[in-house]
């Protein structure tokens, strides 16, 4: 009797344990696409939410602040191609004036009948740049290598010395007579070249920039015509003494032929172009 009412109890328990379990009931099992999405985005940050990497303006405009000190204005525009390239276009214009450095010119020249402290001269130049960033920031940041062609233009006047002496017979004697002249010669010398430069350039918070031209050269060729024309008809004597100074006019690299006639002279220049870049301090806004 023991051993029954025993047996009859563990199947009550049994009973009593499985009819507390809940009926699962399969239509209900699976979340809908609403509850779904509605748990994704519950659970899941938002796009907005997230930080995100910006990418700095592709785009700077420059001005050399160097450059103004002897009144030379330059201009340049960068764009970035990529993280590690860009291309720039720069165009500088000095006022025709005074030639800087004649110090330093005379001292090439030499002793001849140019007048270098009058001498004036005005210029023009475009220059086309590819730039290479080669550091981890790249985007126009860093340090950079700047393989790069320039076209320019000169604008100049050349005063040049050609007076003489002649012996005219008094009655006293003869007497040595100073015959001043002066010709000014005006015109153009061209020039194209190529060369390579380095530089850094830094970024103060998201618009300002400043480009640093570290050093560069180029080297290429140039041709020129100087024309002097006479107020008053050159005599022979005249056209002699302008002649046998200009061919004592000699400047390094260049070759330099010239003709006289009454109506005054030319002066035609070919050679080689060089130059320096840098210490360029260019001050620019990204955007």
């Amino acid at each position: 009797m023991k051993r029954i009412t025993t047996i009859l109890g563990a199947c009550l328990f049994l009973n009593t344990v499985q009819a507390q379990q809940p009926v699962v009931d399969s239509s209900s099992a699976k979340p809908t696409s609403a509850e779904v999405v509605s748990t994704t985005e519950a659970l899941t940050p938002t796009l907005q939410g997230l930080p995100k990497k910006q990418t700095p303006g592709k785009n700077i405009f420059k001005i050399n602040l160097g450059s103004l000190a002897v009144k030379n204005y330059s201009f340049m525009y960068e764009r970035a191609l990529g993280k590690h390239a860009s291309i720039a276009v720069g165009y500088r214009f000095m006022p025709k004036g005074s030639l800087p450095l004649q110090s330093n010119i005379n001292d090439i020249v030499g002793e001849n009948s140019v007048a270098i402290n009058r001498v004036e001269i005005g210029n023009s130049a475009i220059t086309g740049e590819f730039r290479w960033y080669p550091g981890k920031r790249g985007w126009m940041r860093g340090f950079y290598l700047a393989p790069y062609v320039r076209q320019a233009s000169f604008d100049l006047s050349v005063p040049v010395d050609f007076s003489y002496t002649v012996t005219v017979p008094t009655p006293g004697g003869p007497v040595v007579v100073p015959r001043p002249n002066e010709a000014t010669f005006t015109g153009k010398i061209t020039s194209f070249s190529g060369g390579l430069m380095l530089g850094t350039q830094y970024t103060f918070g998201k618009f300002i920039t400043l480009d640093i031209w570290i050093i560069g050269g180029h080297y290429g060729s140039s041709n020129g015509d100087l024309t002097f024309r006479a107020a008053n008809a050159l005599d022979a004597r005249e056209q002699q003494e302008l002649k046998a100074e200009l061919d004592k006019i000699e400047f390094p690299t260049f070759k330099f032929e010239s003709t006289v006639n009454a109506n005054g002279g030319t002066v035609k220049s070919t050679g080689g172009w060089a130059g320096l870049r840098g210490l360029g301090f260019n001050l620019g806004i990204r955007f």
